[in-house]
């Protein structure tokens, strides 16, 4: 089944569309990654792994980037992670705390109606002795 592709829910470089992932992406970079790492199903201590590793390109924002564009089917290429993860990391980490903000904001949970008719009953085998607590 294929899926159309989208564009992110806000740019690299809408910061200040949201104050306090902007605010904490500032004043607490790793706290943001980590956050957001961890909203996003990875290892919540994943980013601090760039403090030992990420020189050019950061690793693990360019792994998370794509993985998120894959999964949400987003419009974009390895080519323009890349690109942006080098320049912008922090932006990037902020557009991507954004996007799952804005995911879970527009999640809806439809609970379907019950029909007492096309329920069945369920009968469960009762125990005819009582059963030993130390068995």
């Amino acid at each position: 089944m294929a899926h159309s592709a989208i564009s992110w829910s806000s740019g690299v470089c809408d910061c200040c569309e949201d104050m306090g992932v902007c605010c904490c992406g500032f004043w607490c970079p790793y706290c943001l990654m980590c956050r957001t790492s961890e909203e996003f199903g990875e290892c919540l201590c994943l980013p601090l792994l760039e403090m030992c590793f990420g020189r050019i390109i950061p690793p693990v924002t360019l792994s998370m980037r794509s993985s998120m564009r894959e999964r949400f089917h987003i419009k974009g290429s390895i080519q323009d992670d890349c690109c942006v993860v080098t320049f912008c990391t922090l932006c990037v980490w902020c557009q991507m705390a954004r996007e799952l903000k804005a995911r879970r904001q527009s999640l809806v949970i439809i609970n379907p109606a019950v029909n007492p008719v096309h329920q069945s009953v369920q009968v469960f085998n009762q125990p005819l002795q009582p059963i030993n607590p130390a068995y």
